[in-house]
C-alpha cells in the first residue's frame, strides 16, 4: 500500500515490509522456506513485484502442498507512517490476497522506540497459522 506524501521503502520488489513479512510467516508456517529461496531478488523477475502479488504466489504454494492460511496477526514497526486511518483497507487486501474473511486478519503498529530501528527504517512482526485446505 502506498501512503500519500511517504517516501517508500527500497527493495528489489516494492519493499512492502507487511506483505513480505507476512508471506514469510505463511512460509515458515507450512514448512516452505522463505521468500529468498522462492523469490529471490538475483532474480530479474521479482524486480518491483507488488507484496500482495508475492503474497499470492505465497498462498498458491501454500495450496500445492495443501494448506491454506487461517489467522495472521502483523504488528508494524515505524515512527511513520501512521497507519491507524488505513488499517481496515490494509486488513481488507491481505484478506482477500489470503482469501480469509478480514476478521482473521490484525493489523497494528507501534514506534520503535529504541528497538534498534532509526531513520526511515521500518519493520514488521507477523505470525500466521495454516491448516490443511478445507479445514478450518
Amino acid at each position: 500500500m502506498r501512503f500519500e506524501g511517504e517516501t517508500g521503502l527500497a527493495g528489489h520488489s516494492d519493499g512492502d515490509v507487511v506483505c513480505h513479512a507476512l508471506a514469510d510467516a505463511l512460509l515458515g508456517a507450512g514448512g516452505l522456506g522463505d521468500l529468498g529461496e522462492h523469490f529471490p531478488d538475483t532474480d530479474p523477475a521479482y524486480e518491483g513485484i507488488a507484496g500482495l502479488d508475492l503474497l499470492a504466489r505465497v498462498v498458491a504454494l501454500l495450496a500445492e502442498r495443501g494448506l491454506a492460511p487461517q489467522t495472521c496477526d502483523l504488528t508494524l514497526l515505524a515512527e511513520r507512517p501512521h497507519i491507524a486511518a488505513h488499517r481496515e483497507e490494509i486488513r481488507r487486501n491481505l484478506a482477500a490476497a489470503l482469501a480469509v474473511a478480514p476478521g482473521a486478519v490484525s493489523v497494528k503498529a507501534t514506534r520503535p522506540e529504541g528497538l534498534g530501528l532509526s531513520g526511515d527504517g521500518a519493520g514488521c512482526v507477523a505470525v500466521a497459522l495454516v491448516a490443511p485446505l478445507g479445514g478450518r
